[in-house]
């Protein structure tokens, strides 16, 4: 089984029980306890804060827009797993000459501060276990916000088909094994960037890169099989929460969520959400 073969291998830290944090029924929401968003009973925090513009000094400000008319989504259109739904929406996406559907956007918050971050990858694989992306995980900004907080969130955008596919749930590495044979996929190119670059360190000019990377290229001068860096590799998003909308006119989209309690439960609830 793919659960099998994985777990958590984040370097400098021990590795964290996601399983456990992810089938825990506590009731606490401290920082160390995750917290869904998609509760359809969440209210605003009361902290909220306004502020007012100065007149004359928005830069942007109301750009002309148009209505959502190419599809429509009911109960009658989804699969009873979300990850069938997905994938029938992706090869739908392909067919349909979306540029690079496997784009998404992959959220990260840090604990205790709660600061959000965001980045767009590839998605490289789906399996009936989540979604797989292929990162840094050694210098990243994610990788840092990831040791202390397993959760994430996936948000897909499909423009020509007016659709979108937002995704929350818990993390995990993917062995080194599994990392190493999407790796020799790769261009020979992105396998020595893989190495060479400390992702999201600062440095003062692209000499720099340039200079790590001719290291790289000389260290596996003559050498096809380049094994995979023990900080880079794949990490999967095992989801809880899986949210299916289709743009319509008036801004009255049809929004469908599949919820289930953990990632280790198979029984999934679909609920149609205002918009």
């Amino acid at each position: 089984m793919l659960r099998n073969l994985t777990r958590t291998l984040f370097t400098t830290t021990p590795p964290l029980n996601l399983r456990r944090m992810a089938s825990s029924n506590s009731t606490s929401t401290s920082a160390s306890t995750p917290i869904s968003m998609g509760s359809s009973n969440t209210t605003p925090a009361s902290s909220t804060s306004f502020s007012t513009t100065p007149t004359g000094e928005k830069l942007i400000f109301a750009p002309a827009d148009g209505q959502y008319t190419r599809g429509t989504l009911s109960t009658a259109d989804l699969s009873s797993s979300p990850f069938t739904q997905f994938h029938g929406w992706f090869s739908a996406a392909q067919s349909a000459s979306v540029y690079q559907p496997e784009t998404l956007v992959l959220s990260t918050a840090s604990l205790p501060s709660g600061r959000v971050s965001a980045r767009t990858v590839y998605l490289k694989e789906l399996d009936p276990t989540g979604f797989v992306i292929y990162s840094n995980f050694g210098t990243s900004r994610k990788s840092q916000d990831l040791r202390g907080n397993p959760w994430a969130s996936l948000t897909f955008y499909w423009r020509e088909m007016e659709r979108q596919v937002r995704v929350e749930g818990v993390t995990e590495r993917l062995v080194p094994e599994e990392s190493q044979r999407y790796f020799d996929t790769r261009i020979r190119g992105s396998r020595i960037g893989a190495w060479a670059s400390r992702q999201s360190e600062v440095i003062e000019h692209r000499s720099t890169l340039e200079e790590r990377v001719s290291e790289v290229e000389k260290r596996f001068e003559g050498q096809e099989k380049i094994p995979v860096p023990e900080f880079w590799g794949g990490l999967r998003v095992r989801p809880v929460y899986v949210e299916f909308w289709q743009g319509r006119e008036s801004r009255l989209h049809d929004r469908f969520v599949y919820e289930r309690e953990s990632v280790d439960s198979e029984v999934w609830t679909v609920k149609r959400l205002s918009p």
